[in-house]
Formats: structure tokens, C-alpha cells, sequence
């Protein structure tokens, strides 16, 4: 008998709290379609320039060696190049035309472990900011050049990780 009379007060309360979760709800919204909306809502999308990712460059002279460039998504950059290293920040700035106008890419080196790269050279380069502009071969390759005109294009680039 106790167990009969517990049952139905928890089946009494239970309905009650039921029935005030609904009053809450707006109307022809059910408690499902609230849950969806609250979840809908977590979702957040975030965009990073095209050049993000890692990249390495054979050196002409030298094809044992290979020069790598990760862009990191915070707008750091890490330079390794034999056993240089060097990090920095850049700006890639997307082009408004892509037909009349290459992308620009500013790099700023912050730090240089000053030791020798892949050509052969040892130089310092902390502190120096570089100005590039990047013609897109493919989604996989890139080229920098010196003029937007993509006229003096130095360096091609190839995706090693996205």
C-alpha cells in the first residue's frame, strides 16, 4: 500500500513540474525544438587566410636542402632553413581583384638563431620586414614575387600540410 501511495505522489509531482516546463515554452514550441535552437547556436565558423599551412621550398643550388614555411593561423610565422631558424609574424592580405592584382604578404622576422641556411649565407635577420606579393600557381603551389605584376617572381612554393 505504501509503495501504491509513494507511486502516485511521484507520478502527481512529476506531471506537475512537466506541466509548468511547458508554460514556460512559447507557443507552438515544444521542449525538442528548444533544445535544437539552444544547440544550434554553439556552432561558431572561423576563417583563416589560404596561406595557412606549411611550405617548403627546394633550394637550386642545393637539392638536399629545403626551406620551410609554416603560417600559423595567429599570424606567426617559423622560417627553417638548414640550420637556420626564424620566427616572426606576417600579414596576407587576400587580393580585392585577382585578376589585376596579386595578394601581398608582409613578414616580419622577430628572431633569427643566426646559423647557416640552405644557400650557404649566415645573416642575422632579426628585426627585417619583407614585402612579397603571391602568385597562385594552384591551391598547391605558390610563387613570391617582387612586383604585383607577378614580372619577378624568386621563389615557388609547394604545400607540404595543410
Amino acid at each position: 500500500m505504501k509503495k501504491t501511495y509513494l507511486t502516485v505522489l511521484l507520478m502527481l509531482f512529476a506531471s506537475g513540474a512537466i506541466a509548468a516546463d511547458n508554460k514556460k515554452l512559447p507557443q507552438n514550441q515544444t521542449a525538442d525544438d528548444q533544445v535544437q535552437e539552444s544547440t544550434a547556436t554553439n556552432y561558431r565558423v572561423t576563417t583563416r587566410p589560404e596561406i595557412v599551412g606549411l611550405w617548403g621550398m627546394e633550394i637550386p643550388n642545393n637539392r638536399k636542402c629545403r626551406e620551410y614555411y609554416n603560417f600559423k593561423s595567429n599570424n606567426e610565422v617559423v622560417i627553417k632553413s638548414g640550420a637556420e631558424w626564424s620566427t616572426g609574424v606576417y600579414d596576407y592580405q587576400p587580393s580585392q581583384d585577382q585578376g589585376l592584382q596579386l595578394p601581398a604578404l608582409i613578414l616580419q622576422v622577430k628572431y633569427d638563431n643566426n646559423e647557416v641556411d640552405c644557400s650557404g649565407n649566415q645573416s642575422d635577420q632579426t628585426g627585417e620586414i619583407s614585402q612579397y606579393f603571391v602568385q597562385w600557381q594552384n591551391p598547391s603551389t605558390i610563387s613570391f614575387c617582387s612586383n604585383e605584376k607577378a614580372e619577378q617572381c624568386f621563389a615557388t612554393l609547394r604545400r607540404v600540410l595543410p
